[in-house]
């Protein structure tokens, strides 16, 4: 097998590439000293994976209640460790007792359908996104994006004002790693979600939709189309999402602000 991947071109041609792969590594997350999950991911921003994942998942209500992030690379990957105060840290020591009980699926069980659909809180009333703002952002984006440059297979959130421009940009081969790592560096700089947009580079999934919400946004911008469950979960919440979002063209598929 060669050093190098070889590219076959359909007019019989070979050639051997250079190629840049994009990290992914698996990144322990342990909050109060408790191993709560394992993440494959890439190796980049991670206080703000730790802070951002504690925040979306509702192990912490504010940035405040995290404190004491350390990162450090060991044999088989890197741990991420943080104390956490407050009301969240009851659904940590939740989640680890019955942890124990649930399948790899993660999804299983009465507990986890019920959480599911559980009930998103409703966001905060908020002017329509001019289209615009979108297009600006989408033209700038490839400049906060030097994994994808490199690699081609990193996915990207970014934090955009109302006028398109991108404050803030994580990078991830996970998008929902990417979320949460933009989400933490949003509440590390004191950030309002709500001030602006999120944009991410991902197919839009019912999680998407929730790490927006529970980060404070008001409206969220992909660049694939949504699942049912996320159009769903966005109408319920009264956030605007905005879809197979191009330099040329995007979908509204909910205006939350006309439904305040």
């Amino acid at each position: 097998m060669p050093d190098k991947p070889l590219q076959f071109g359909a007019d019989g041609t070979t050639r051997s590439l250079e190629r840049a792969w994009v990290p992914e590594v698996p990144v322990a997350l342990e909050y109060n000293g408790l191993s709560y999950a394992v993440m494959m991911a890439s190796p980049h921003d991670l206080e703000d994976f730790a802070r951002g994942f504690a925040l979306t998942e509702g192990l912490a209500k504010t940035p405040a209640d995290i404190d004491d992030i350390a990162v450090v690379e060991v044999e088989h990957g890197w741990i991420a460790r943080a104390q956490l105060t407050g009301l969240g840290i009851e659904k940590l020591t939740d989640r680890v007792r019955t942890r124990v009980a649930e399948s790899s699926c993660g999804l299983c069980g009465i507990e986890n359908l019920e959480a599911v659909s559980k009930p998103l809180p409703p966001v905060a009333r908020h002017h329509t996104l001019d289209p615009q703002a979108i297009f600006a952002a989408l033209g700038t984006l490839r400049d906060h994006q030097p994994l994808t440059r490199e690699t081609g297979a990193a996915h990207a959130a970014a934090f955009c004002t109302l006028d398109g421009t991108i404050l803030h940009a994580r990078e991830d081969v996970g998008r929902h790693n990417a979320m949460d790592k933009l989400v933490g560096a949003m509440a590390h700089a004191s950030q309002d979600a709500a001030e602006g947009y999120i944009l991410s580079s991902a197919r839009c999934s019912y999680e998407i939709v929730e790490k927006a919400v529970r980060a404070g946004a008001t409206r969220l911008v992909t660049i694939s189309l949504p699942t049912s469950m996320a159009v769903d979960r966005a109408r319920a919440a009264g956030l605007s999402l905005w879809c197979l979002a191009r330099e040329d063209s995007v979908l509204c598929v909910n205006d939350g602000s006309d439904t305040r």
